[in-house]
C-alpha cells in the first residue's frame, strides 16, 4: 500500500525565492508579518502567502516592498523566479524614506550644526523644528514613526534647555 502524504497548496519555496527574500528582509528589520502588512495596506495572511510563495506579488506590492526595504524593485526580484513580464513593468526607482524619516534625518543634521551656532540662530532653528515636529506628530500614522517623533521632540527639548 502506498503511503499517503497531504497535498498543500502551492509548492515548497524555492531556494532563492522572492518569498524567502521578503521574509529575510522583514526579519532583518525586526518586523512581524502584521507590521509589514500594516505598512503595505494588506492583511497578515497576504504577507504570509507572499513569504511562502503561495502568491506572487503584483508590481505595486513589489514597488512598496522595495521602498520599505530600501532597495530598488529590480534588485528585490533579481535572481528569483519572479515573472519577467511583471519585472519589465516595475519602476526603476522607488521612494525609500517616509516623510517622517526624512525630516528626522534633517533634524539630526541641524542638531549637530547647532552645537557651534550662535544662541539667537539656535533659538530660531529650534522654534522652527518645534513647529515641524508638531505637524509630523499630527500626521504620523505608524506607531514606530510616532515614537520616533516623540523621541525627536525630547532631543529637541534637551538641546533647547542647554
Amino acid at each position: 500500500m502506498e503511503s499517503w502524504e497531504p497535498m498543500w497548496p502551492g509548492s515548497p519555496p524555492e531556494p532563492n525565492s522572492l518569498g524567502q527574500r521578503i521574509a529575510a528582509l522583514r526579519g532583518a528589520r525586526g518586523w512581524t508579518q502584521q507590521q509589514l502588512a500594516d505598512r503595505l495596506g494588506i492583511s497578515r495572511v497576504a504577507v504570509s502567502h507572499l513569504e511562502t510563495d503561495l502568491n506572487t506579488p503584483g508590481e505595486r506590492t513589489v514597488a512598496l516592498l522595495a521602498g520599505l526595504f530600501r532597495v530598488e524593485p529590480h534588485e528585490l526580484v533579481r535572481g528569483t523566479p519572479y515573472p519577467i513580464a511583471k519585472a519589465d513593468r516595475l519602476p526603476l526607482v522607488v521612494a525609500r524614506w517616509t516623510e517622517v524619516e526624512h525630516q528626522l534625518a534633517l533634524l539630526d543634521r541641524d542638531l549637530r550644526w547647532l552645537e557651534g551656532a550662535e544662541s539667537s540662530v539656535a533659538e530660531r532653528v529650534v522654534g522652527e523644528w518645534r513647529v515641524t515636529l508638531g505637524r509630523l506628530a499630527d500626521r504620523a500614522a505608524d506607531p514606530h514613526e510616532r515614537a520616533a517623533v516623540a523621541a525627536a521632540r525630547s532631543r529637541l527639548a534637551a538641546v533647547s534647555g542647554r
